[in-house]
């Protein structure tokens, strides 16, 4: 299913989005600058966040509570491999019956289960982008 929305749009989208997926594990796929982390924060907003500030590129993991338990949002751009992940405790996290939206999953493929909803995002242009729900 493949949809392409407006940035004006991405409330209902990610609203749309968790009606949708079979997996609490998202996996974002896309380039620098797709609108990951745009989205992410729309699905966060979704489940009843209310306090997203970043993204957690330096810290690898944020988490935020919700109506829904703990929503956790991980951002390995700037792992050199696996290990960092393991070290920073990546398979308990993956074992919890909770959120977890996932950018740069590619880098920790090894320790992905099948279980899980990957979502390829591309620039369609300024204000539009792409969503690939595979």
């Amino acid at each position: 299913m493949t949809l392409t929305y407006e940035l004006s749009e991405i409330d209902s989208i990610a609203t749309a989005l968790l009606s949708k997926v079979k997996s609490k594990t998202l996996l974002f796929y896309g380039e620098m600058g797709a609108g990951k982390t745009t989205l992410i924060k729309a699905i966060a907003k979704a489940l009843g966040i209310q306090d997203i500030a970043s993204s957690p590129t330096f810290s690898l993991v944020n988490e935020y509570e919700s109506e829904h338990g703990p929503v956790f949002h991980f951002d390995f751009y700037r792992i050199e491999d696996e290990s960092e992940a393991l070290d920073m405790g990546i398979e308990d996290y993956l074992n919890t019956n909770s959120w977890k939206l996932i950018e740069w999953p590619q880098k920790i493929s090894k320790l992905l289960d099948s279980e899980v909803q990957k979502l390829e995002l591309s620039v369609v242009d300024k204000n539009k982008r792409m969503l690939k729900i595979c």
